[in-house]
């Protein structure tokens, strides 16, 4: 998509620069993600409103240590640094970095001695948060020394004739207190942004350019019910009606009424054209026996890419492929290991047969889930829909730990909808990022009337995140977990025992397979 104002983010390695992103969007200016030796004539062409320059792992002085063009900082274009980032901004005008005698890492105090146009209006002593294991020790040439800390004597520096500024700390992190400002401080008092970046203004440009692209054509969209499809689907259907057809897959894998009720609320509120799959038989035979959860994945991939292209080529015309891709998939990615820095591209279009022949739309390329949410509330869906917690592509199969079987996917159907409604009643489903049941290949021994048992074990886990890069447990009233473990013990034939896993993500992964 074209958008008239961009703040450019170069990304040098840091851990937080989809963050950087993330925060600039939330101001309402629209921010892109490039890899740290993006080109400069793209640079020229892409014309942005500010450049910033992200952290990273590495020294500047390191071997093989990421560089950027310094012509970048004579386009006339305002840059921000943040830590890696300023001390390109020192080397590239002659200041001095090296090693400091102890890494700084954590919070810190800033000390404001020059209210740059950057640090307008931001409090004196507030925290910002550090981590470096280099810093300034000679100033750049041209350049005012604006803050400091106990540690890194200069901590925020300024050039305000040519616009560049660079800090030794990370705004865009949530205990970095006046962040929020100094990231708006740049972008609309330096940059002279304004706030267009919104829903309803993406809405309008998605579907005149979907229009002008598809044309007469057809248009096919695998409707998983997850919110990325569910949007993307709708936001379609706005912009070519009739000539876009969704495909429903019922993989045996779903949750209790999944199926029905995604057919339902799209056929009724949306007059979408689904074609409606159960091939729950064709996965399970496929499944039997297979413990490995990898194999599973491929196994469940592989089969709805089957499906999926015996439906299109019913059809003639379709020449378009929907996909809710997300922008952290796409995204480019610089990993630092040692001294060579490798480019990852991501793309989940993997495995899509080539002779489908058709040409790819995907209107979310360029957005973080949070955004596609927004979307979906200024489209119209529910609620309750959009703030649906994320549900695996292989569904109920990766919570089955070894065999997958009708009768333990039934079992654990009824599993975890008494575990979700009971989150829902207690009125705590928003708290929480993702909550799902996992059926264990044990069983245990128990005590039911003056009978012995021998019967399934049930895992609970919950976690609070905001992006699943991290996750951690969430922590349950006593008396909540206790309903919730009896009502499944006493409501689901099979099971006799439920533990509540309380391990964060890293080490652990959210979901067990």
């Amino acid at each position: 998509m074209e958008h008239k104002q961009t703040v450019l983010i170069l990304d040098f390695g840091s851990q937080f620069t989809q963050l950087i992103a993330r925060r600039i969007r939330e101001s309402k200016v629209y921010s892109e993600v490039h890899i740290h030796n993006f080109d400069l004539e793209k640079i020229k062409e892409m014309n942005p409103s500010g450049i910033i320059l992200s952290g990273g792992p590495m020294g500047i002085y390191e071997e093989d240590s990421p560089q950027v063009n310094n012509e970048i900082f004579h386009l006339g274009i305002p840059v921000l640094g943040i830590c890696y980032g300023l001390q390109l901004i020192s080397s590239a005008f002659n200041g001095k970095v090296e090693p400091a005698e102890h890494r700084e890492y954590g919070k810190a105090h800033i000390k404001i001695n020059n209210e740059s146009s950057l640090l307008n209006n931001v409090k004196n002593d507030s925290v910002v948060w550090m981590s470096h294991g280099d810093y300034l020790t000679k100033m750049p040439e041209g350049f005012g020394l604006d803050a400091a800390t106990d540690n890194s004597p200069i901590c925020a520096i300024s050039n305000e004739d040519k616009k560049i500024y660079g800090i030794q700390f990370h705004p865009e992190v949530a205990h970095t207190e006046e962040g929020k400002k100094i990231l708006n401080n740049f972008v609309f008092n330096v940059c002279g942004c304004k706030a267009d970046w919104t829903p309803q203004n993406f809405i309008n440009q998605a579907i005149e350019e979907i229009k002008n692209k598809v044309g007469g054509k057809k248009a096919i969209c695998a409707l998983s019910g997850g919110v990325d499809s569910s949007v993307a689907a709708v936001l379609m259907h706005k912009a070519i009606g009739e000539q876009l057809i969704c495909v429903h897959v019922d993989t045996g894998m779903m949750r209790k009424n999944e199926s029905r009720d995604i057919a339902k609320m799209f056929e009724e509120n949306y007059n979408l054209h689904i074609i409606h799959i159960d091939a729950a038989d064709r996965f399970l035979t496929k499944l039997a026996g297979i413990d490995d959860p990898e194999k599973k994945r491929k196994i469940i991939g592989n089969m709805f890419i089957e499906i999926f292209e015996e439906e299109a080529l019913k059809f003639d015309g379709i020449k378009f492929l929907v996909q809710g891709t997300l922008y952290p998939d796409v995204i480019e990615s610089v990993s630092v290991k040692g001294k060579s820095v490798t480019i990852k591209t991501h793309h989940n279009v993997g495995g899509l047969p080539e002779k489908m022949d058709m040409q790819l739309i995907e209107p979310f390329r360029e957005l973080f889930k949070d955004e596609v949410r927004a979307i979906g509330y200024e489209l119209g869906l529910p609620s309750d829909f959009i703030k649906r917690h994320p549900f695996p592509g292989p569904g109920l199969a990766v919570r089955i730990l070894g065999d997958v079987k009708k009768e333990y996917l039934d079992l654990l159907r009824e599993v975890d909808d008494i575990y979700i409604n009971e989150i829902k009643s207690a009125g705590i489903y928003d708290e929480i990022w993702q909550a799902f049941a996992v059926l264990l290949p044990i069983k245990s021994v128990g005590v039911m009337g003056d009978a012995r048992t021998y019967e399934n074990v049930i895992a609970l886990r919950a976690v609070t995140s905001t992006d699943a890069m991290t996750a951690d447990w969430y922590r349950f009233n006593p008396d909540i977990l206790e309903k919730i473990s009896n009502k499944i013990i006493r409501g689901v034939k099979g099971v006799n025992r439920v533990v509540y896993d309380i391990s964060s993500k890293p080490p652990s992964t959210i979901e067990w397979e």
